[in-house]
Parts: structure tokens; sequence; C-alpha cells
């Protein structure tokens, strides 16, 4: 998701971009568990918004598989 400012604003502020994505894990007997990442962060200097998009989903990514990873082994 990009956010993009509007020709509304009085001052011009930077971009901010965020993603936000989650897994669901089947844990049996009929239970889940669900891990959400949410990250919201501006385009930086020298920076495209689609590089600015590209850098906080990999980081995003990254936590999420961390603790996946993390709530498996206490899963068992």
């Amino acid at each position: 998701m990009i956010y993009l400012p509007t020709n509304e604003s009085k001052a011009m502020e930077p971009t901010k971009v965020q993603w936000s994505i989650g897994y669901t894990m089947n844990t049996g007997n009929f239970q889940s568990l669900r891990l959400d990442c949410q990250v919201n962060d501006y385009v930086r200097e020298g920076e495209t918004t689609k590089d600015a998009s590209d850098r906080v989903y990999a980081f995003v990514e990254q936590q999420l598989v961390e603790k996946l990873s993390e709530a498996k082994e206490e899963i068992g």
C-alpha cells in the first residue's frame, strides 16, 4: 500500500509507504496461530517510492518469517 500526498496539502509531506502482511498457521486439533506484521515508513532521500516500498516489504517479510519460526519452536 502506498500513500501519496494530495494537492490539497498546504505543505508537501514526504511520501509514506506502508506494508502489512500476515500468516495463519494451523497448529492442529482445530487450532491456529495468526501472526501479522505492519510497518510504516517514509521515502528516504534519493529513494524512489518503489524502492521504499520494496525496502519496507522486505523488512516486514523478514520479521514475519523470523517470528513465525520462533512461534513454531515454542509450539513444538
